[in-house]
């Protein structure tokens, strides 16, 4: 049944470190081989044994039309024809910008770059470069990419500067990183006594990286009124929800409002790109216009602008998109969670436009320490049934899943009926 698979993934070994090249591809937090695939098809993935998945990942998020959509597949084929990378502007760069900042009304100008951590990087080197400071403050949880300030765990205080969290990562560069609990409003008071030098807060407000964690209207509301009050920048990592959570992403659905927001993989429609963004007085002092330096070679690549240009138009010629999206993703959580309940099994489920999440938890988690108290070897097993039923839902109980347009509620039904057989047997 995964024959081919696992002798790819034993192939892969030998020549790439642990088999892959993003460490949640191995499985880790599920069991048995990751399946090796070959293509896809709109809501489905097909491996090198033939199977077929319908496909709960989406290349964790970008696909909002499912694989393959003939448009941006049209496009991509284009533009390729006029070359790969040109290291020089394009005109595709200003129009996918355009769209982007036509949506926002804080966002007045766009740098583009080619990953989510490179843009949250850079986000952070200009709100230290805007505001003369160095500390930045992240929370438990939140996860923005693997620069290394970024890469920090707790320390021995409930609210304190960082240590780092894996071996490579200077203990110099991690001491001007201040971390807190999610959503714990006492803590992130307790960081802004501790040091009076923090140049940004940045945070998930659809944190999607210890499975989905909303971060509530409050936490969010104290975080914009401790940086208006000291001077200190907000970011919005919008990475995930970006265009996922609704047509403006978290912007869209909470009140607060942040002074840089990062994108990521879902304005390039599956192609690798990343993005920041913020006003014109605080993009204004990056280089070649200011002094803070930022640069890539294949950052606008026009392939990618093509690509995520083309998605963001379809998006916008039928905005009821994430009425639709985040019904199905209502419909699945919803059916999971009434299986389960059959089944006395705990189950916690969110979603956020065509975000969802579950976790086998007595309650719905709220920050990254009451996340680890969910089952994760009933999720491991539910994961591993589900997969050799057809249904490839994210490999670790700390990420989210992904809803495209191309489901069906066919689709999302036959779900519900597979997972009540497997949970039946857990």
């Amino acid at each position: 049944m995964f024959d081919k698979s696992i002798k790819a993934y034993e192939e892969a070994k030998c020549v790439i470190p642990g088999g892959v090249d993003s460490p949640v591809r191995a499985f880790s937090g599920a069991l048995g081989t990751p399946p090796f695939i070959a293509k896809g098809e709109g809501s489905y993935l097909i491996d090198v044994d033939g199977n077929k998945y319908l496909d709960f990942i989406q290349s964790w998020g970008p696909l909002i039309f499912g694989h393959c959509d003939k448009d941006i597949e049209n496009v991509v084929l284009e533009t390729v024809k006029n070359g790969l990378s040109f290291g020089a502007p394009t005109e595709l760069e200003t129009q996918l910008a355009s769209e982007i900042i036509d949506m926002y009304d804080n966002l007045d100008k766009v740098r583009f770059v080619s990953s989510g951590t490179e843009a949250v990087m850079s986000a952070i080197r200009l709100a230290r470069g805007v505001t003369g400071r160095d500390d930045i403050l992240k929370f438990e949880g939140c996860y923005h990419g693997h620069s290394d300030s970024l890469l920090v765990s707790a320390g021995s205080g409930m609210a304190t500067f960082g240590a780092p969290s894996s071996p490579g990562v200077p203990a110099d560069l991690t001491k001007h990183t201040l971390l807190a609990e999610f959503n714990n409003i006492a803590q992130l008071e307790k960081c802004f006594e501790q040091s009076s030098d923090i140049a940004c807060i940045i945070v998930e407000p659809v944190a999607g990286n210890m499975g989905l964690v909303p971060a509530s209207e409050e936490f969010l509301a104290k975080c914009r009124e401790l940086c208006d009050k000291h001077g200190t920048m907000l970011i919005f990592d919008e990475v995930m929800s970006g265009f996922r959570a609704s047509l403006t992403g978290a912007s869209g659905i909470v009140e607060t409002v942040p002074d840089i927001v990062t994108f990521g993989k879902v304005i390039g429609a599956g192609m690798p790109v990343g993005a920041f963004a913020s006003r014109n007085e605080i993009m204004a002092q990056l280089s070649p216009e200011g002094k803070i330096y930022q640069a890539g070679t294949l950052s606008g690549n026009p392939v990618a602008m093509a690509a995520g240009l083309k998605s963001l138009q379809k998006i916008k010629a039928d905005v009821t998109i994430y009425d639709r999206l985040n019904a199905k993703a209502v419909r699945l959580t919803t059916g999971l969670k009434e299986v389960a309940t059959k089944n006395n099994i705990p189950l916690q489920v969110d979603t956020r436009g065509s975000m969802f999440g579950f976790f086998f938890n007595d309650t719905k988690p709220t920050n990254m320490k009451e996340v680890a108290t969910s089952d994760f070897d009933r999720f491991a097993k539910f994961h591993h049934e589900m997969i050799k039923k057809g249904f490839y839902f994210a490999c670790s109980q700390y990420e989210t899943g992904f809803i495209c347009d191309t489901m069906t509620n066919e689709e999302i039904d036959a779900t519900i009926k597979a997972a009540d057989e497997v949970m039946a047997t857990l």
